[in-house]
């Protein structure tokens, strides 16, 4: 069986996962199997958490970019995965505004935070899925501060390829 498969299996005691659309397989090809794989069990982990939402895939410049939000609109995004060749990114739109106990958010920026993830061991550890929910929290009660309306629910993941940028820096 393939390792993709293989993740996507169904099992009797765990909640059926979400396939990737095949864009975002086409997408992550160049990449090493090992980024490949990180990636989609990122995915899977950020889906369990934040499942049912809109999944916006963008293929970037420099990225394979992935937005998860309450609508397919970015202001709406709350996180977001950026696949590199040497890891993966699991970035925190209001990551500047969120708590962060152990001291793991990366970045300087006024906005974004970020924890990388190299391997599959990175993606077990408890803190990930922990930030996770507190950054859906977070950013659902500061959409009820400001009084935004409650957009319906979708059925489950909507997945979007946002844009396709013709030239690219990443490998080939």
């Amino acid at each position: 069986m393939s390792a993709l498969r293989a993740l996507f299996r169904r099992s009797p005691n765990t909640k059926m996962a979400h396939r990737p659309p095949p864009e975002l397989i086409k997408f992550l090809k160049p990449y090493d199997r090992e980024i490949r794989d990180l990636a989609l069990k990122l995915r899977a982990l950020v889906l369990e958490e934040m499942a049912p939402c809109y999944e916006n895939i963008y293929d970037a410049y420099s990225a394979v970019a992935i937005g998860y939000g309450t609508s397919d609109r970015l202001r709406d995004g709350i996180f977001h995965l950026a696949v590199y060749s040497k890891g993966v990114n699991l970035g925190f739109n209001d990551g500047a505004n969120l708590a962060d106990p152990k001291g793991i958010l990366l970045g300087t920026g006024s906005q974004i935070r970020h924890i990388t993830i190299k391997t599959a061991a990175d993606i077990g550890r408890p803190e990930i899925r922990a930030y996770i929910r507190r950054a859906r929290k977070k950013a659902l009660a500061d959409a009820r501060k400001l009084g935004e309306p409650t957009l319906p629910k979708p059925a489950g993941v909507v997945s979007t390829v946002k844009a396709i940028y013709p030239k690219k820096r990443r490998p080939k």
